[in-house]
């Protein structure tokens, strides 16, 4: 079931990148990013809200406080360079270049989380680094 969230998950973001790079056409990347994230505020407490689960909140302990902040901040300063990408250049290239996230991910789990790799792992995350980095760095078409 996790492979259905996760390719509704791309197929999301690819929307976004999408309707985002036309969104800030005219805008500055950090204004377009603030208003996304207001939006995103409000829908992810109303998921929460709607599924019963704020009581929830009062739960959570110091350590998982500190992790969850740790990573929304990461996220804030993510999404700012994605959006500076964006706007700087195309979307195709941008956010192909952005998905050599996967070899950090990858790398970070197995010194962070100690998640064993395995050599198709490793294969992998090269050619999705290899592809990315050809599409980003490939000559745009004119």
């Amino acid at each position: 079931m996790w492979v259905v969230f996760s390719l509704l998950a791309a197929l999301s973001a690819a929307v976004v990148v999408t309707l985002s790079k036309l969104g800030i056409k005219n805008v500055e990347s950090s204004v377009a990013f603030a208003i996304q994230s207001i939006l995103i505020v409000g829908v992810a407490w109303g998921v929460v809200a709607w599924q019963g689960h704020l009581g929830q909140v009062t739960q959570i302990d110091r350590r998982t406080w500190l992790f969850l902040i740790a990573a929304g901040i990461i996220t804030c300063f993510s999404s700012l360079f994605s959006f500076q990408a964006l706007k700087m250049g195309q979307a195709s290239r941008t956010s192909s270049f952005d998905k050599i996230s996967l070899v950090f991910s990858i790398l970070l789990a197995t010194f962070f989380l100690k998640e064993k790799i395995t050599w198709q792992v490793v294969v992998g995350a090269a050619m999705m680094a290899g592809g990315a980095i050809l599409i980003a760095f490939t000559k745009p078409a004119e």
